[in-house]
């Protein structure tokens, strides 16, 4: 979306396709000095926490706690049915075959309808931090801020701290509960990576291209899973991701990546692959798991309307990022099982 000091008339368009009435509050983000977390008596490496019915959130405070964290109400995963909290097994082997799976309609719409409202407000009111389509110069993206388009967001950063419908979404039991089928239950969020809401606007929306993500981190182990939430049609002509089943079992060299990281599509061994891929069309509330090392990409937008979606990683809790990297730059959140 193009970002002025105000809502940019495009904005008002969109509500109506998707049935939103404009916010009825402000959103305003909320730093992590604000909560008043207390310090668990057996917390360990000096992490703060906040409790919860069946599980403990933690924030790491080995870093500078400049980062943000939003309070999020208690949740009981015993009430719950079990099932509900699983994937089948099927989806499990799927999942460690392909190095992703799709999950349909696992985010509920009312949670779905409340991140577009959080989302447009930050749009509308650029709210930073941002990420620009000129800031990447990726094929298809303005030359520059000042060029036509060059307003237009990629992602919105640091979703977390933009509303607490994000963190009610990145707590979700249905969601953890899969997520530790992936890794084990004690879990850590990273804030330092995606935490984002990405968008593909028409006319100014890039390309990218096929890429790992656990090759821009830095973790003791490349194991991470990350979950993308749609939050609205994904489909080809609107830039849905595309990915290559299998790719995260494979030890690339390095010369089959360019200098930005990328897969390089010149190549025939890499062309053989990438004619393997597959397109993840979603739905909004369909999530889509995905390896840090599945290959992945995703076109321009070439519809009319704004595309959203929210993604956010996960790490076991035995998975540190490595001092002094980007990975460690800012406080995570530990998701600890019920005691």
């Amino acid at each position: 979306m193009i970002c002025r000091n105000s809502e940019h008339p495009l904005l008002q368009p969109y509500r109506k396709l998707i049935g939103l009435s404009p916010p009825t509050q402000e959103f305003t983000p909320v730093h992590l000095a604000d909560l008043n977390l207390r310090r668990d008596d057996k917390g360990q490496n000096g992490q703060a926490t906040a409790s919860f019915s069946s599980y403990r959130l933690m924030v790491h405070e080995s870093v500078s706690l400049q980062g943000a964290l939003m309070a999020t109400p208690a949740i009981d995963t015993e009430t719950t049915a079990g099932s509900a909290l699983r994937m089948t097994s099927a989806d499990v082997e799927r999942f460690h075959r392909d190095g992703f799976v799709i999950v349909r309609q696992l985010a509920d719409p009312g949670l779905c309808e409340q991140m577009l409202h959080a989302t447009l407000d930050g749009l509308g009111r650029c709210i930073e931090p941002i990420e620009y389509e000129a800031d990447l110069s990726y094929p298809g993206a303005p030359g520059g801020r000042e060029a036509a388009g060059g307003q237009t967001a990629r992602r919105l950063q640091q979703a977390h701290a933009r509303h607490e419908v994000f963190t009610r979404w990145v707590a979700c039991p249905e969601l953890i509960g899969r997520v530790r089928q992936l890794l084990q239950p004690s879990l850590v969020m990273t804030l330092a990576h995606h935490n984002s809401i990405m968008t593909k606007q028409p006319r100014y929306s890039s390309d990218t291209r096929w890429h790992q993500d656990i090759r821009y981190w830095s973790f003791a182990r490349p194991e991470l899973v990350s979950v993308w939430l749609a939050l609205g049609e994904e489909c080809e002509e609107n830039g849905s991701l595309r990915l290559i089943p299998g790719s995260h079992r494979i030890d690339f060299a390095r010369d089959r990546f360019d200098d930005l990281a990328f897969f390089r599509p010149d190549l025939p061994e890499n062309r053989a692959l990438i004619e393997t891929e597959v397109a993840a069309e979603l739905q909004a509330g369909d999530v889509l798991f995905f390896h840090c090392r599945t290959l992945h990409a995703a076109g321009r937008n070439r519809t009319d309307n704004p595309k959203f979606s929210v993604v956010f990683s996960y790490r076991a809790a035995d998975n540190p990022p490595l001092p002094g990297t980007r990975s460690a730059s800012l406080p995570e959140l530990l998701f600890a099982p019920a005691e």
